[in-house]
């Protein structure tokens, strides 16, 4: 497995680039998709805060419009994207449908929640269903008008994500075309109904599933020999771009060359099989770090220059009961208890205090099921899924309030961050733990404590 290492330099340089976007304003490009697959995930309050005052990142992306996640980001100013989901494309067709559609999922959380998009469906035209295919614009088309009904349509754009397959071809990127058959009957319809709109094209590259062990300084932007459209004499020295540009050419070929195309899903897993190529906590870090700077620095790229492309990076969080590979359920930035899998400078300055100041990311979140510790022996007691916060905060007060030093979790504090009841709980009820005897009683706290072998420090927070 190939392993690169950020250098010190290169950290402090990329670090100061984002300091650049902030003071910019152009930290707006940068969005993460917030899946849920997963049954261990804090509850989207804490990940709205968080999101809010530790990170950089400002735009989110839903694979669906939970409503406990839209009122979560009500009054945080954080544009959020919901998607209506595949199965329900045709039933979207009728204007009944698209109405009550809207009346349950989006008038009721604005204008306080921001949003900004809806997709209707993910991928639908790679997944080969006819009527999902046959449905598509017209069920974009349907949803815009039930918008315009509900006079939100000039807040509230519509489109859909569409992965790299939609494309017949695409190298060299000058010759990139939408599939046959696809491209007239259901894209170029699709493409009118976003001009008419004004709404992007989203898309969604992936250098990590285009790339092998001949590709790797390729697909994550490392210095390389490039390779050259013969056709245009452009030389291309980053995959993503490539990729970017053949959907471009695609667009043109059918007189759409004028749209915004947004970046819907893109990154790098952290853990995988032994198989696969590159994957590792230093590769995933590489590839979105320099995704962050390359998408925001407004060069753009060969055929598309002096652009910065809008971006979500898949995925928030790790997700443990995605199917598939290893790597599906390692792409998360964050682990549950919110410590960044690696650090590439979204945490904010006085979020980041907390993490160390190297170049090595922060090791991957363990496997769900990790080996006992037989070793060492040692154990650790932290608040169980779901537990209640109220009850997590009664515990804080409990050990703090019996003189434990609870200074870690205050203010500047090295476990400080993240600011949520859940990670001080997971402090306290450590250290209260620890302090008595470690019996299995000592991490009850009225049954919302649970024993791990898992190690929970991160950073500087030593547990």
């Amino acid at each position: 497995m190939a392993e690169a290492f950020i250098p010190l330099s290169s950290s402090i340089l990329f670090i100061a680039v984002v300091s650049h976007f902030l003071a910019s304003g152009a930290e707006g490009t940068i969005g993460v998709n917030y899946g849920t697959v997963a049954n261990n995930l804090p509850p989207p309050h804490q990940v709205a805060r968080f999101l809010l005052e530790s990170t950089v990142i400002n735009r989110v992306k839903l694979y669906d419009a939970n409503p406990e996640i839209l009122k979560a980001f009500a009054h945080t100013g954080i544009p959020v994207t919901v998607t209506v989901p595949n199965d329900q494309i045709p039933r979207l067709t009728k204007l009944s449908f698209a109405q009550q559609w809207v009346e349950d999922n989006v008038r009721p959380y604005t204008p306080a929640t921001s949003i900004v998009r809806v997709l209707v469906g993910n991928e639908v035209i790679t997944t080969a269903d006819k009527s999902l295919i046959g449905n598509l614009v017209p069920a974009m088309q349907t949803l815009h008008t039930a918008l315009v009904a509900a006079s939100l349509d000039r807040r509230i754009q519509v489109s859909t994500p569409h992965s790299l397959g939609v494309l017949s071809n695409s190298s060299p990127p000058s010759t990139g075309k939408f599939r046959l058959g696809y491209d007239i009957h259901v894209m170029k319809p699709l493409l009118s109904f976003l001009r008419a709109t004004n709404s992007p094209f989203m898309i969604n590259p992936y250098p990590f599933f285009g790339c092998s062990s001949d590709t790797l300084d390729y697909a994550l932007f490392r210095p390389n020999a490039g390779v050259l459209d013969g056709n245009t004499g452009l030389l291309y020295t980053s995959m993503l771009d490539a990729q970017l540009d053949a959907v471009f050419s695609a667009m043109k070929v059918l007189g759409f060359d004028d749209l915004e195309i947004v970046i819907a899903e893109t990154g790098w897993p952290s853990m995988g099989d032994s198989t696969q190529v590159g994957v590792d906590a230093n590769v995933a870090a590489e590839y979105n770090g320099n995704l962050m700077r390359h998408v925001s620095s407004g060069a753009g790229t060969p055929l598309m220059p002096n652009r910065t492309f809008e971006t979500y990076i898949f995925a928030l969080f790790n997700e443990d009961l995605k199917p598939g590979p290893t790597s599906e359920r390692n792409f998360g930035l964050f682990r549950p208890d919110m410590t960044p899998v690696y650090d590439i400078g979204i945490l904010r300055p006085s979020a980041r205090s907390s993490i160390p100041n190297n170049p090595t990311p922060i090791p991957a979140a363990p496997p769900l099921h990790p080996k006992p510790r037989s070793s060492k022996g040692k154990q650790w007691c932290l608040p169980k899924t779901g537990a209640d916060e109220n009850i997590l905060q009664r515990n804080i007060d409990y050990v703090c309030g019996l003189g434990f030093d609870c200074g870690p979790i205050q203010q500047d504090g090295a476990c400080f961050l993240p600011n949520t009841v859940r990670a001080h709980a997971a402090f306290a009820m450590n250290a209260y733990y620890q302090s008595t005897g470690k019996n299995k009683s000592d991490c009850d706290f009225d049954q919302t404590g649970a024993i791990t072998d898992v190690d929970p420090s991160y950073g500087k927070c030593q547990y």
